[in-house]
């Protein structure tokens, strides 16, 4: 059953770095604001950075939503959770930065992530861990991996930094959320 912990522990570390997907979730503060979840995947795009910090690449598309609340409040929950093997779910909930291409911290940051690095990059999301929790993952289904998806890094490989950066632009829940909230600053640097 479930059970929270103060750090990151070496055995949540090594359930995490083994899953093929995880889950971010993040809300406005305004109560009519619509609550956002997002799937995260591609190999080698998350990174426990240390036993209380873990850090995801955000790749571009056509939305913004978890940058903007993370630019509103800084509440975010991370989760992954076992779709083969022992039944598992693990959830870092803390406080989240986007760090983006015109930070310091950036190009250093991204760095670790070795060949994860693609094109339409624009941003590390880094997040502080202020809780972290596992529970029994029992009525989760067994799902096999077959692969991974290489449209998105097709689609915006065949585009310049500079491209992306014009995409980027036109998109407006990249400017700002559905609900208005500043995301992206734009124009996006370039790399």
């Amino acid at each position: 059953m479930g059970k929270e912990y103060e750090r990151i522990e070496p055995r949540l570390r090594e359930f995490i770095d083994s899953q093929k997907i995880f889950f971010v979730a993040t809300a406005p503060l305004a109560g009519d604001g619509h609550v956002n979840l997002s799937p995260k995947g591609r190999a080698g795009t998350w990174r426990v950075l240390d036993e209380h910090t873990v850090a995801y690449l955000d790749f571009g598309g056509s939305h913004a939503e978890t940058i903007a609340h993370l630019r509103e409040n800084g509440r975010i929950t991370l989760m992954w959770c076992a779709f083969d093997g022992p039944p598992n779910i693990v959830r870092v909930h803390g406080r989240g930065e986007p760090v983006f291409r015109d930070d310091p911290r950036f190009d250093e940051l991204v760095a670790g992530f070795g060949e994860a690095d693609g094109p339409a990059l624009r941003a590390v999301i880094v997040v502080t861990a202020e809780l972290v929790s596992d529970t029994c993952g029992f009525a989760v289904p067994f799902m096999d991996y077959r692969s991974e998806r290489e449209l998105h890094a097709d689609y915006f490989g065949r585009k310049s930094d500079e491209e992306f950066r014009e995409y980027t632009g036109k998109k407006p829940y990249n400017l700002a959320s559905i609900d208005g909230l500043p995301a992206v600053p734009l124009p996006l640097p370039p790399r």
